[in-house]
């Protein structure tokens, strides 16, 4: 990447909306703009959870905002990412179709364990290097992130479903704030995060760091208030701050200085969330970190950009390994399915060729589970599972690639009109058909191209002669295609 490119991430979460612009520099990132609305979506899902229109007309109109900074900027140098309440949300669909064609970029809806792991990213780039143990923790408005992890190493990952809006509007209704209500909310976020205690137990961890959100407010009405040393969180200062509540009775009563209006909604619920991960964890002390998902989804911008440094592709070798696929047959497959989309698509987005190489190699991850269903078992395993790298429209996508790998192709139909996917597709079915004696098939000579809604494959002459069963799949290929919007043309050579 140059130095001086500019780099945007939008974060969607619960509480609240960030575009955060940096410039690259040397390896570094360096803030040009930060721009935050509080949208409160956490607040919009009904009881059926789906977003409400409001809710929903709310983040709209804030993205709208972000376009207009964000109108110049490549597609390949802006990342948005949406956390808890669009992961939640039934009818997110709705929301993001609208969304993307505002922001006029892709947004990605990321797991929880992956929030945590760019959360981690933001947090480490900010502070010096060390080697200490640290415990990282966000607050979310509708989850809770925690993360062990030394340098940029982020070792152990979890989210839990508890957060600052959500608490807030459960145990502080009306914003009312007794004594009771605070020992329901604690006792109940315990219980929730209390499976956090074995692999988050203190003696994993030297410094614990609070990023974002609850953790920031909190500490910024402990420094305006004179708790030291500035930019810590000791176990006096939430107590100290729990009696104010107390004394206020009320969200709207409130007067403290260094509390943003936008925080006063939901500092119980926060708080109380808090308080409970001190107590549970043996907390002593945190300190505000500067980082937060938003950085870490910027340095992320910049790991994709080389295959060497994507953490994609490590998680793709390890899902190879967890489910036993053979390594052989799937570079193999690779490497011709990736050498017919060079062939076919030479401009295309390197992009495009480094997800096909991955769902090559993918292809056969449910053969562990059942060889006869192993496209369908494969394209679940991708879609219900969390690893590190990937939104869950991302696993989708190569999700139906696996599906698509073999059987009928017009079941993708939807997904075909992208012409992108559908030659991805191609190229991988045409490579498994060739590869199908499970040893390096003859490819030399092989002519694929793209010809308007039509694929054109051509092989040299006595190709057909010599590979009978070969051609006799690609034949059954031509068949396939013939119920799809694209046509695939043979000409195999006698």
């Amino acid at each position: 990447m140059h130095n001086a490119t500019l780099l945007a991430a939008v974060d969607l979460g619960s509480n609240s909306f960030r575009l955060e612009i940096g410039r690259f520099e040397h390896g570094h990132i360096q803030r040009v703009e930060y721009l935050k609305e509080t949208v409160r979506q956490g607040n919009g899902l009904d009881d059926d959870r789906n977003l409400t229109p409001g809710a929903m007309q709310r983040g709209w109109d804030c993205l709208a905002r972000f376009a207009e900074r964000l109108a110049d900027f490549p597609r390949a140098q802006v990342r948005a990412v949406a956390t808890q309440t669009l992961r939640d949300a039934r009818n997110r669909e709705v929301f993001l179709q609208r969304a993307i064609q505002i922001l006029g970029h892709p947004i990605e809806v990321i797991s929880g364990p992956e929030e945590a792991r760019l959360i981690y990213q933001g947090v480490a780039r900010m502070l010096p290097q060390s080697d200490e143990r640290r415990l990282v923790v966000d607050i979310g408005g509708r989850s809770t992130e925690l993360i062990l992890g030394q340098g940029f190493n982020a070792q152990a990952v979890a989210s839990f479903r508890v957060g600052s809006v959500a608490w807030s509007s459960r145990y502080f209704e009306n914003g009312q704030f007794t004594p009771q209500a605070f020992h329901s909310a604690e006792i109940a976020a315990k219980a929730v995060l209390d499976e956090a205690l074995v692999s988050y137990h203190p003696s994993t961890w030297e410094v614990a760091y609070g990023s974002s959100g609850t953790v920031g407010a909190v500490g910024d009405i402990l420094l305006a208030a004179g708790f030291a040393p500035a930019g810590t969180i000791s176990r006096e200062g939430l107590d100290w701050l729990q009696e104010r509540l107390l004394r206020a009775q009320s969200a709207d009563r409130i007067r403290l200085d260094g509390l943003k209006d936008e925080r006063r909604a939901v500092i119980g619920g926060g708080l109380s969330v808090l308080r409970a991960l001190f107590d549970l964890l043996g907390i002593e002390q945190m300190q505000v970190a500067q980082g937060a998902l938003r950085q870490g989804a910027l340095y992320d911008l910049i790991d994709r950009e080389q295959p060497e440094t994507d953490l994609r592709s490590s998680t793709v070798r390890a899902l190879m390994e967890r489910f036993a696929v053979d390594m052989a047959q799937a570079e193999r497959v690779e490497r011709v399915a990736c050498g017919l989309f060079t062939q076919a698509a030479p401009q295309a987005n390197p992009h495009a060729l480094r997800k096909l190489a991955w769902a090559a190699r993918l292809h056969e991850i449910g053969c562990r589970i059942s060889h006869s269903y192993s496209h369908r078992h494969g394209a679940y395993i991708l879609d219900n599972t969390d690893v590190a790298g990937f939104s869950q429209p991302e696993l989708h996508r190569l999700g139906l690639l696996v599906l698509g790998h073999r059987g009928k192709v017009h079941k993708l139909e939807t997904d075909l009109e992208d012409a992108t996917f559908a030659l991805q597709l191609l190229c991988l079915r045409l490579a498994v058909a060739l590869c199908h004696a499970r040893r390096d098939p003859e490819v030399e000579g092989l002519q694929l191209e793209v010809q308007g809604s039509s694929f054109a494959l051509q092989t040299p002459p006595g190709w057909a002669d010599r590979y009978p069963q070969s051609t006799h799949l690609l034949r059954e290929e031509v068949q396939t295609w013939l119920k799809t919007p694209w046509m695939l043309l043979l000409d195999a050579q006698p």
